[in-house]
Order: C-alpha cells, then sequence, then structure tokens
C-alpha cells in the first residue's frame, strides 16, 4: 500500500465513531442522559386521552418523562404478573386492582379509588338510532336489528363486564348475547361502532366523547350495575418518583383535567 493511501486509511478509521454520532444526530452517552427521569404508567385503554394531558402537565411540571401503556385492565394485570416493568397501575375496574393485589403486583398502601365514569350506548354518527330509553325490559336484541352490538370482552374487560352486568339486571342480555362482537378494549370497541362495523356499543361516556365517529344514545341507570371505579396505585416494584407522580394525580390541576374529559373525580385534591 502507498504511504499516501496507508495515511487516509488510518485517518478514517480515527474518524469512523465521530462521523457514526454526526450521521445518527447522537452525541455519546453520558452519565446524566442514561439517568434521565422517567416513569412507566399501565393505565386501563378508556384514560388514554385525559391521561396524555396528565402526564403532559406532570412531566411539565416535575421534569420526569412519563411513559404510558394502555391496553384493557386485564391484560395490563396479567402483564405485571408475567413480570412487564411499571411504575403505577390504574385499573377501571376495583376487580383486577384486587387480583394485582393478590399476586402481590402492586404497594396496597398507595392504593386509591380516584375516579368515576358511567357506560352509554353509542352508535355510528349517522345512525337513524337515537334517543333510546334504557330501562327495565329494554330490548337491545330488537335496536340491533342484524347488527352487531360492540364492547369489552364480557368475560375479562372492565366495560363488557359493567355492560353484562347492566343487560342482565334489566333482562336484556340473554336476548342480546349472541349479536355481541367483544372486543379486547373499550377503544377497540368503540372502533368498530366508529367503522360502522357495529350498529350499537357499549363503551364508557368518557370514550365516546372523544371519537367523532360515534353519538350517543342512550345512558345506562347508575344503579344497573356495579359503581364504575377506576382504583391508582404503585407497583411493587415502583421507582421513587412514583410517589411524586401520584401525588400529582390527587392535585386539582390532574382534577381539572380529568372532569374536562367527564370522569367523576372521586376524592377531595390534596394540593
Amino acid at each position: 500500500m502507498k504511504p499516501y493511501i496507508r495515511a487516509i486509511v488510518a485517518a478514517s478509521l480515527l474518524l469512523a465513531p465521530a462521523l457514526t454520532f454526526a450521521q445518527e444526530g447522537k452525541a455519546p452517552a453520558t452519565p446524566a442522559a442514561s439517568s434521565e427521569k422517567t416513569l412507566i404508567v399501565f393505565a386501563a385503554a378508556s384514560m388514554k386521552n385525559a391521561l396524555d394531558d396528565v402526564d403532559a402537565a406532570y412531566t411539565a411540571k416535575s421534569g420526569v418523562k412519563v411513559t404510558p401503556s394502555y391496553a384493557a385492565s386485564s391484560a395490563l394485570a396479567k402483564q405485571m404478573e408475567q413480570g412487564a416493568p411499571a411504575d403505577v397501575f390504574i385499573s377501571a375496574d376495583t376487580d383486577w386492582m384486587d387480583y394485582s393485589s393478590g399476586k402481590k403486583t402492586v404497594n396496597d398502601s398507595t392504593r386509591v379509588n380516584l375516579l368515576g365514569n358511567k357506560i352509554v350506548l353509542i352508535a355510528p354518527k349517522d345512525s337513524k338510532i337515537a334517543d333510546v330509553k334504557i330501562g327495565q325490559g329494554f330490548d337491545l336484541a330488537k335496536l340491533a336489528g342484524d347488527g352487531k352490538i360492540s364492547t369489552g370482552d364480557v368475560k375479562a374487560v372492565p366495560v363488557g363486564k359493567y355492560a353484562k352486568a347492566a343487560l342482565e339486571k334489566l333482562g336484556s342480555w340473554q336476548a342480546a348475547e349472541s349479536k355481541f362482537a367483544m372486543a379486547e378494549s373499550v377503544r377497540a370497541a368503540l372502533a368498530l361502532v366508529a367503522r360502522g362495523e357495529a350498529v350499537l356499543g357499549i363503551v364508557y361516556e368518557t370514550d365516546a366523547k372523544v371519537e367523532p365517529g360515534v353519538k350517543i344514545v342512550g345512558a345506562f341507570p347508575a344503579d344497573s350495575h356495579p359503581p364504575i371505579v377506576y382504583p391508582v396505585a404503585a407497583t411493587a416494584t415502583a421507582k421513587t418518583d412514583a410517589a411524586g407522580y401520584l401525588a400529582f394525580l390527587k392535585s386539582e390541576a390532574a382534577k381539572s383535567i380529568f372532569e374536562k374529559y367527564g370522569f367523576t373525580y372521586l376524592i377531595k385534591p390534596t394540593s
């Protein structure tokens, strides 16, 4: 190899690491960058819009980044049981928080019933169905006709469990059961109605309000199903920063965001 070529090769090898960082738009990791404060929050799918806003407000205040994971409460509880890392769990019912408590994946001393909600009957925005009176003897099967009714899986997903309980109490479940399309989460059920793949759906009121492709056509009586409660707790493996996040969820600032999206705030704000 000629001397000048050897010099060029040697120089390029020395510059390779710097060029790699330049090309990727990165700088070498530093202790400060690698220790950035982050929290992983497992939250019921119905909370997405409201909790995204709450998380943004918390990060702006504290500098702690929040990484949310949204799914059915049942799926999240099972993931934690299998070792998925999380710092905070917010369930859409007390059953799955109780389940997590039994599996020792949450810290019971941090648990609080934070929010409430309502379940409603929805239809695609352009549907002719409107102003449905939901009460004893309500004929959901007849209303759906040949179409499908969407909600969360009634055996596991909280919204589905609430829906089935309400329909059983109203005497409407048996006739309508075969028409149900069970979804993996309330947001999946909401999407089926928004796309017109289901003529009716049962979801939380807060979900219906953030989806322009659907309309609320009826509301289920509060006494037709167990109270809809969203408990929150730090996980058993939570980072210390989780305490500050939980405190923010109990603040006036968080309360105003949750109420803007239609949630009922069940506690007195502590700050």
